[in-house]
């Protein structure tokens, strides 16, 4: 039997990137450059308070317990509250180590090339981990809603950072699939409700044979897929690649720390928490999601291989990547669920890796297209070693 314990600490991890906002917007000045460093100095310093935070409640959840913070009771059924138990925490700990490596990167990147509109840039970066560590520690449906809506509106303006034709073009899409999505997901928690009466995240499901008819609780789940287009899964993928006109540190946070991330995240909680593993066999779906998921992962490669721009090649990368983390889920066994949670950290930690040396190539060279990138390195001597 899990024991959950009452604590404040979930509340002061996701406090520090909304606190850090905040301060942002104060430390604000166009021309004081002592301001500028106030403003990086406090995303470093936010980000690695909270990740003390995070990794303090590491051994917590290791003795088997978990940490529940309430905020608000909207009406019976319907809170807002933070739970933290060990999927979550990995899902936490990944976004807060890696919102350290991309602020750190991201000084030298946004000064280097002298972007325009840097302190809403880190505001509304410290949004979106925000709302990324908020949806790791939610304890039901609504409260992962509120703050998977937040990400997406936090994350239009820095994918449309660059405020040109493209760059809106960009933002625009992103804002229609995901948007769009956010209706399905509403949809979903709202038929869920009114069949369970809760919206908690419970181990084993929520959901039951005895909860309504089979066709309406397989139903029910497409409209769940269709609530969770962040996970990118093909045919609704193009507003990834095309979300590559973002700078590279925002492409890192969009496939590494926080979006896509968010959609696989959510799957989990859907498929384990939710339904539960016994009837997403007993409906046949968890046969249905292996489907699109191997779909995905075979056409998104195929579609990697033949992009000449860099960060349009990984953005096809993560597509296909994501998928291995819902077909793991689909295989509906506790090997396959493991193995997916396990790929959450671990192809965040290599994309974020790939993303940042692709701007780092941008910077140094100012070279996009991989064709362009012959003799990029350093030059080799006859005998094989770098001169």
């Amino acid at each position: 039997m899990t024991v959950v314990v009452e604590s404040i600490r979930p509340l002061l991890a996701v406090a520090c990137p909304a606190i850090c906002a905040l301060l942002i917007l104060l430390f604000y000045h166009p021309k004081l450059s002592t301001r500028v460093n106030l403003r990086e100095s406090c995303t470093i310093t936010a980000g690695v308070i909270q990740f003390l935070i995070v990794l303090s409640m590491v051994p917590i959840i290791l003795e088997g317990q978990e940490l529940r913070c309430h905020l608000l009771t909207i009406c019976p059924g319907i809170v807002l509250s933070y739970k933290v138990d060990a999927f979550g925490l990995l899902f936490a700990f990944t976004s807060s180590c890696l919102w350290i490596l991309v602020s750190l990167y991201s000084i030298g990147y946004m000064r280097a090339l002298k972007e325009h509109a840097q302190t809403r840039y880190y505001f509304m970066f410290a949004l979106a981990i925000f709302a990324a560590v908020s949806m790791a520690m939610s304890e039901n449906l609504v409260t992962f809603y509120v703050f998977y809506e937040t990400l997406t509106a936090s994350t239009y303006w820095l994918v449309a950072h660059h405020e040109d034709e493209e760059a809106f073009f960009g933002g625009r899409k992103y804002l229609t699939y995901l948007l769009t999505s956010g209706w399905f997901l509403f949809t979903a928690i709202v038929i869920t409700y009114v069949l369970t009466g809760t919206t908690d995240f419970v181990p084993n499901g929520i959901l039951s044979l005895d909860s309504a008819a089979p066709w309406v609780l397989m139903i029910l789940f497409a409209i769940f897929m269709m609530g969770l287009l962040k996970a990118a899964w093909i045919p609704f993928h193009s507003w990834l690649p095309t979300a590559m006109v973002a700078p590279a540190p925002v492409s890192a946070l969009l496939h590494a720390v926080a979006v896509v991330k968010a959609g696989v995240f959510g799957f989990v909680r859907v498929v384990c928490y939710i339904y539960g593993i016994d009837l997403m066999s007993s409906l046949g779906l968890g046969l249905i999601l292996a489907s699109i998921a191997a779909f995905t992962m075979i056409v998104g490669s195929f579609l990697a291989i033949g992009q000449d721009n860099l960060k349009r090649r990984l953005a096809y990368s993560t597509i296909s990547q994501l998928s291995y983390i819902l077909f793991g889920v689909a295989l509906l066994s506790p090997f396959g669920a493991t193995g997916a949670m396990i790929h959450i950290p671990f192809h965040g930690f290599m994309k974020i890796t790939l993303f940042l040396c692709a701007g780092a190539i941008i910077v140094v060279t100012g070279k996009t297209e991989i064709s362009q990138m012959a003799g990029t390195g350093p030059p080799v001597s006859p005998a094989g070693q770098p001169r």
